[in-house]
């Protein structure tokens, strides 16, 4: 059965990974789009010389956090088995792997660093991870990192691979104090600020409906 030709594309959430600095983004899309997003935000309240409290003065963009359950669902790709060999195969672990990947470095930077060690080399800098971006709509385009990540498996096939669970993240929102005004994640912060300072214009005022 075919759709109804007029109704409106689903836009699909997605987390975005840049593996290198100005590579573009390769994108997760979320197989199912969020129920809820939980978001904390705390304000950064400046203080005198003496240490008190400044109530009315704002020393930059407040910290914001992100609560979020990520659904993964072999189920429908199973009932096409034919067209969905992976699936078949491997049940939902590439998924999770693409994932879980956001918070590891790369395995060939740990080689590389190793092989340094070995040579003696004193001063070995830890291997960067990607940048990842919260995209969820025109309006929430947020470069974040992660700060927890914890994978419920619901089911498993006769090989035991995952075929169903759920993934719950906290993210971080970088700001201008984690960022360089050089990257692109800093544009896309600052970006979503002043779109922030616009829909609040569009708020309605007192009195209207």
């Amino acid at each position: 059965m075919s759709s109804f030709p007029r109704s409106p594309r689903l836009c699909k959430g997605a987390l975005g990974i840049i593996d290198e600095p100005g590579a573009s983004p390769k994108f997760i899309y979320f197989q199912y789009n969020l129920d809820s997003i939980k978001r904390t935000l705390s304000p950064k309240f400046g203080k005198t010389k003496e240490g008190n409290s400044e109530p009315f003065r704002l020393e930059g963009a407040p910290s914001e956090s992100m609560d979020i359950s990520i659904e993964l669902d072999a189920t429908d790709y199973l009932e096409y088995p034919d067209q969905n060999p992976v699936a078949v195969g491997l049940g939902i672990n590439p998924q999770l792997a693409a994932l879980e990947t956001m918070i590891y470095p790369k395995s060939t930077q740990i080689i590389a660093n190793a092989a340094l060690a070995a040579m003696g080399t004193k001063e070995i800098i830890p291997p960067l991870g990607p940048l990842v971006l919260f995209v969820f709509g025109a309006t929430k385009v947020l470069p974040v990192k992660i700060t927890k990540f914890m994978t419920t498996e619901e089911a498993y096939d006769t090989n035991l691979n995952p075929i169903r669970a759920k993934v719950d993240l906290t993210l971080e929102v970088l700001t201008y104090e984690d960022l360089q005004q050089s990257q692109m994640a800093y544009s896309l912060y600052h970006a979503n600020h002043i779109f922030k300072e616009i829909l609040a214009q569009l708020a309605p005022a007192k009195g209207e409906n």
